[in-house]
């Protein structure tokens, strides 16, 4: 889930990685709330890449520290055997306004990303290990997603 750049610093070539769990750039800094759908059936419910999946039970929003989390916790379980796509991206960012702050003066600045869920998606897949393994594996990761 990383994202490599290449950029020629005097003679070295410098490799960068970044984590790509939000997009490097939007065209508005500031969205709307909206809603979750939770009546009509998203893409992503059905297995795309891995044999095994975690799928939603309900419908809600996932933070990027959530699914880098939930992430970190199967690979660790994994430990090089088994293989993981993440099928969720956190791109709508979230904004808050500092604390005591009073009511008015406009919305607040962006402090993090989400992710849209919806009822029926599979948002991360598995394959190269067995059944009692990706079972375990998904249930620590469902630990680790706190979704709202």
């Amino acid at each position: 889930v990383t994202e490599s750049q290449v950029s020629k610093c005097g003679s070295h070539i410098v490799k960068k990685k970044r984590d790509v769990l939000f997009p490097k750039r939007t065209k508005y800094s500031k969205y709307r709330k909206g809603r979750c759908s939770r009546g009509r059936e998203p893409d992503g419910t059905k297995l795309g890449f891995g044999r095994y999946g975690t799928k939603s039970c309900g419908a809600g929003r996932l933070s990027y520290r959530a699914i880098e989390a939930a992430r970190r916790a199967m690979s660790g379980q994994f430990r090089r055997n088994g293989k993981i796509w993440v099928r969720v991206l956190a791109d709508l960012p979230i904004t808050s306004k500092p604390t005591e702050v009073r009511m008015g003066r406009g919305k607040g600045n962006p402090t993090g990303w989400i992710a849209r869920v919806s009822t029926g998606q599979i948002p991360f897949e598995m394959d190269g290990v067995i059944l009692s393994n990706a079972h375990q594996v998904a249930t620590l990761a469902t630990h680790e997603l706190c979704s709202s």
